[in-house]
């Protein structure tokens, strides 16, 4: 197939894991790898790109074939996945194919089992925490959508028939496709939006959505160790930008490391290596101003080492506070953000102090009861039913932990 790879380059597999039901495939390092070391090359025709796949299906089967499905797809508010849509299709076309696709061999060693939102019981989901619960319905949701467009001339009967088989693909796309720069093709901020420049169709904003086969297997990391970039001939290269030690994982970032919900939500691991969550506090209408004052998910974060919570919470908890009981002090503490006038800022947070730690320590403990009665509703269920639990429970004693340091840091 053309795939070239250094010497140090391997794949690894590890079974240890919960729920066992399948090999954890990872892309490892068996020698010294320097900055800059080449690591994977991977010949343009056996990446599979939305766009190649959409040109294809036009020439093979006629300029209209798609036009059924894709106005359902508008009809539900899906446009912005038609490039999901369209990979999935290439993937039913190869898979139908058998033996016969040149990606016979690569599609053959995906996994079968999935943990992330998409695979979950309509009961996972009344386990989940309020952010990571709606991210979740979000994935089902593009599920939902992507497998009811079927009218299709050029699949068969069978293959429309097997919903298993269109939620593999949908899998497949969503956990293993990302943008030409690295991006991640889903939104990888988490942000309500879900990131909205990620998420438009390539054919109204240019941006392509590729998977590469063995490319594909690089894991995530807090920190990446390789770039994935493409020459002039559409080629994937890969190489290393820091040192990588014998007996590493090379591993490169799926989405901003500081949000382990999406990255739980779209991919279904829980990453622990995660330096920071965000610190819960839903505001249902986010102003401009609150905006400005730095109400986004990766920058409202609770540290789960250090107990530390980010100076956007202190922020974004004085103007909550000042907003229902003093507007003046709130323009006042906007007007100094805004200016970044350090100095009146510290004054107002100094003077405020009682009241904005007041309201964060309620924030933490009245969340942290919710954690409890979230993970209490898994107790008695039969784990065989709802295999994903344990790692739901995993994912709420996570957040716990981190709300806990904060906790002991500010407060006791």
């Amino acid at each position: 197939c053309g795939v070239q790879n250094s010497d140090g380059f391997q794949l690894a597999t590890d079974s240890s894991g919960w729920p066992n039901l399948g090999l954890d495939v990872s892309a490892v390092t068996t020698e010294d790898l320097p900055a800059g070391s080449p690591v994977l090359w991977v010949p343009n025709e056996m990446i599979l790109s939305s766009s190649r796949a959409y040109q294809e299906i036009l020439q093979l089967y006629g300029p209209g074939v798609l036009e059924p499905a894709e106005k359902l797809l508008h009809s539900l508010n899906a446009s912005s996945q038609l490039r999901h849509y369209y990979l999935m299709l290439k993937i039913l076309v190869e898979y139908e194919k058998g033996t016969d696709s040149p990606w016979y061999p690569w599609l053959n060693s995906l996994p079968r089992y999935y943990s992330n939102a998409a695979s979950m019981t309509s009961f996972c989901y009344k386990c989940l925490p309020p952010l990571v619960a709606s991210l979740a319905m979000k994935e089902r949701a593009n599920l939902n959508h992507l497998s009811t467009a079927k009218r299709v001339p050029f699949l068969s009967q069978e293959t429309k028939g097997i919903a298993e088989l269109w939620k593999w693909a949908f899998q497949i796309v969503y956990t293993r496709s990302f943008e030409p720069n690295g991006g991640s093709g889903g939104g990888g901020d988490g942000a309500d939006d879900d990131n909205a420049a990620d998420e438009n169709s390539w054919t109204t904003t240019g941006t392509d959505l590729l998977i590469t086969p063995m490319a594909d297997c690089f894991n995530h990391g807090a920190e990446s160790d390789i770039i994935i970039q493409h020459d002039e001939e559409g080629n994937c290269v890969v190489q290393t930008i820091r040192d990588v030690p014998a007996g590493s994982q090379l591993r490169m970032q799926y989405a901003d490391p500081t949000n382990p919900s999406f990255l739980f939500a779209r991919y279904g691991f829980l990453d622990e290596s995660s330096p920071a969550t965000f610190c819960k506090i839903i505001i249902p209408h986010v102003s401009k101003e609150l905006r400005d004052m730095g109400y986004e998910h990766n920058r409202m974060l609770f540290y789960a080492d250090s107990g530390e919570a980010s100076q956007e919470v202190w922020d974004v908890l004085l103007y909550q506070l000042l907003s229902s009981n003093n507007v003046s002090k709130r323009r006042e503490l906007y007007k100094a953000h805004m200016e970044q006038d350090y100095d009146t800022k510290q004054r107002l947070h100094q003077q405020y102090f009682p009241e904005t730690s007041a309201k964060l320590l309620q924030h933490i403990d009245g969340f942290l009861e919710q954690l409890d009665a979230l993970s209490d509703k898994a107790v008695g269920r039969d784990i065989k039913d709802h295999p994903r639990l344990p790692l739901i429970l995993r994912h709420n004693e996570f957040v716990r932990a981190a709300f806990l340091a904060v906790r002991a840091r500010y407060f006791e």
